[in-house]
């Protein structure tokens, strides 16, 4: 059976050293400002989505969600993947010309923006820095993706319709009670439905990241049918959906969480999941089967979109409205 210990990182009392983070950046309340030294990052395997490449402004996220696989690189920064994930979080300040001068030398590969931490989080009430990476990526005629279950990514709705851009909401079940615990800090599922709705009349090409299925807790034939259908009825394009996966870090905060809400299920999870965190190819084919069935009789679309095409370099800068 896995161990569900926490992360060594955060137990070790070093007298009088603070995080390193805190060495190289300005600190700002629950704000850590960084000048980034690269914007284009691999995306990491586990992460489970289609492009290769990512754009992440801010690193960690207020939504707190326990599955979210981006936790790990926090230890690298002398913080914890758990609670300072979620209260700790990294601003790249110089994102736009950092990413502007990245583009020169870019050759069009599709990008995702958000997978570090929600780019629409309450932080971006403060920073305002997606207007500007929006209009580089555009001028550069790069397609991309944002990842977000925020709302405040209607702000930019007519940016992101200029840019061709997609955006991917994520929302994995609809019962309130399971959010509420995984994950709190995050809009409700109905507020992420409505947000369907509203970039579909705004214009904008919107697709479900159904992600992530939480084994044994949202999984089951009435629940994802609940999911899909209110998914479908909100106009969506077509659903991605996505299996819990646990690669380290995440794997110690959620497994330490399930021990205490859900104890009776950890042994099962150490069955279900592999040393890397990924979930048995069985399971995950018949969830994401299961689901393709649900979104056919729907009429959407499931599994990843086609990777678009690269955009016309713009010759005029977006309005950054």
């Amino acid at each position: 059976m896995w161990s569900v210990g926490w992360d060594a990182l955060s137990l070790v009392d070093v007298a009088d050293e603070r995080p390193a983070i805190e060495r190289r950046a300005l600190a700002r309340g629950a704000f850590y400002e960084t000048q980034a030294r690269t914007m284009i990052e691999k995306v990491p395997a586990s992460a489970g989505i289609t492009e290769r490449w990512a754009v992440s402004p801010y690193r960690g996220c207020a939504h707190a969600c326990r599955g979210c696989g981006a936790r790990r690189p926090h230890r690298g920064l002398g913080l914890d993947a758990g609670r300072d994930f979620d209260t700790r979080i990294v601003v790249k300040a110089n994102a736009a010309p950092r990413l502007r001068a990245e583009l020169t030398r870019w050759q069009g590969e599709p990008v995702a923006i958000g997978v570090g931490g929600d780019c629409y989080q309450e932080a971006e009430l403060t920073y305002h820095l997606m207007p500007p990476l929006i209009a580089a990526l555009a001028e550069a005629g790069v397609p991309f993706t944002v990842y977000t279950k925020s709302p405040l990514v209607l702000r930019d709705a007519a940016l992101l319709r200029s840019a061709g851009a997609r955006v991917a909401v994520s929302i994995a079940f609809v019962d309130e009670q399971i959010r509420r615990a995984v994950e709190p800090g995050a809009p409700t599922a109905q507020r992420r439905l409505e947000l369907v709705a509203a970039l579909a009349e705004a214009g904008v090409e919107c697709r479900v990241l159904m992600a992530p299925v939480l084994p044994l807790l949202s999984d089951a034939a009435d629940q994802l049918a609940a999911t899909v259908r209110r998914i479908a009825a909100a106009g969506a394009t077509g659903v991605e959906p996505v299996v819990l996966r646990l690669p380290h870090g995440t794997r110690q905060w959620y497994l330490t969480w399930l021990e205490q809400a859900h104890p009776a299920l950890v042994e099962r999870y150490a069955e279900l999941y592999d040393k890397a965190g990924m979930p048995a190819l069985g399971y995950e084919s018949r969830i994401t089967g299961q689901i393709a069935q649900l979104a056919q009789a729907y009429g959407m679309s499931c599994g990843p979109a086609p990777s678009p095409a690269p955009r016309p370099p713009q010759a005029d800068q977006l309005a950054l409205v």
